[in-house]
C-alpha cells in the first residue's frame, strides 16, 4: 500500500474527497515513519543517504566513518561536474514520476521537452519515468541534448530510454546541486511530494540570494492554482513571506512562452559549459 492509498482509505470511498482536519489528525502513521519495535533494531540502511543522515542514531547501523563519507561526497561531486560541464544552456524540468503515457501531463511534458530542445536547450530531468521520461523524450524527438540525473532509491526505477547522458547519484543533495548549477531556468510540471520539494527548495535558494536571475516557471495554472492561493492566503496572509516573494514564481500555460522565457534566461545567465 502506498501513502496515497492510505490517505484514500482513511478519507472514505471517494478518492477525490478532501480530508477534513479531524481525519488528518486520525490518519495512522505510514510504516515508513512509524517507530520500529526494538527487536528489529539496529537496522541496515537502505541507501547511502540514510546511512549518512542516520549516522548518529543507534537504530541504524553505521557502515563508514565521517572521513570516508566526506571523501565519497567530494568524489561524487567531482565526477558529476566532469560529466555535466559541457552541457552549456541546460533547462531543468521537474515533474511527477507517476504521469502515464497518454495522459495530459505526459503529453505536456513531452511537448515542453521538444519546445526547449528546438530552442537550443539541453533538457535536464531526474531521469526516471513519467513526466521526466516525457520531457527527455521530447528533447530526443528534436535531436536535442537529454540528460537524466538519477538517484539511488530503495526501489529501483531505472533510467528512462530517452536519456543520452545518465548520471546516477547516491546522495540526494549532490544531485540537487547539479539540478541548479547546470540550469538557467526551471520548468515545474504537475507533480507530487518530490516535485514540491524541488520547487520550494529552488525558490528558497532564490529567496535567500543563493541563486539569481533564473526563473521558476510553473506549467498548468489549473494544477498549481490551489497551491498559489494557499501561498497568498496562508503564507503571505500570516506574514510568513513578503509580498515580493509571490513574484518568485511565474505561472505559464503557453509552451512557446516557456521556451521564450527560458531562452531569455539562458542568454542572461550566460552558461557556457566552460570551467
Amino acid at each position: 500500500m502506498t501513502s496515497d492509498d492510505h490517505i484514500i482509505e482513511n478519507g472514505g470511498d471517494d478518492p477525490s474527497a478532501p480530508l477534513d482536519t479531524e481525519q488528518w489528525l486520525d490518519v495512522e502513521l505510514d510504516p515508513r515513519v512509524a517507530p520500529l519495535p526494538p527487536e528489529e533494531l539496529p537496522r541496515k540502511p537502505q541507501t547511502v543517504d540514510e546511512e549518512l543522515i542516520a549516522a548518529e542514531e543507534m537504530a541504524v547501523l553505521s557502515e563508514t566513518t565521517d572521513e570516508q563519507r566526506i571523501e565519497r561526497i567530494a568524489a561524487e561531486l567531482r565526477w558529476a561536474w566532469g560529466l555535466l560541464r559541457p552541457i552549456g544552456h541546460g533547462i531543468t524540468v521537474f515533474g511527477s514520476a507517476r504521469s502515464k503515457e497518454g495522459t495530459k501531463d505526459y503529453t505536456l511534458a513531452r511537448e515542453v521537452g521538444a519546445a526547449l530542445g528546438r530552442s537550443g536547450h539541453t533538457v535536464i530531468t531526474g531521469g526516471g519515468p513519467g513526466a521526466m521520461e516525457a520531457a527527455n523524450r521530447g528533447a530526443r524527438d528534436v535531436g536535442a541534448g537529454s540528460v537524466g540525473l538519477r538517484i539511488e532509491l530503495p526501489f529501483e526505477q531505472g533510467t528512462n530510454p530517452y536519456v543520452d547522458l545518465d548520471v546516477k547519484f547516491k546522495y540526494f543533495f549532490t544531485r540537487k546541486v547539479c539540478f541548479v548549477r547546470y540550469a538557467s531556468a526551471f520548468v515545474v510540471l504537475p507533480g507530487g511530494y518530490g516535485t514540491l520539494d524541488e520547487l520550494f527548495e529552488t525558490v528558497c535558494l532564490i529567496q535567500c540570494g543563493k541563486v539569481r536571475q533564473r526563473p521558476v516557471l510553473l506549467m498548468d495554472s489549473e494544477f498549481w492554482g490551489g497551491l498559489l492561493d494557499w501561498t497568498k492566503e496562508s503564507l503571505l496572509g500570516r506574514g510568513m513571506i513578503s509580498p515580493d516573494d509571490l513574484h518568485l514564481l511565474r505561472v505559464v500555460d503557453s509552451i512557446d512562452e516557456v521556451a521564450h522565457l527560458c531562452t531569455e534566461a539562458s542568454n542572461a545567465v550566460g552558461l557556457s559549459g566552460s570551467d
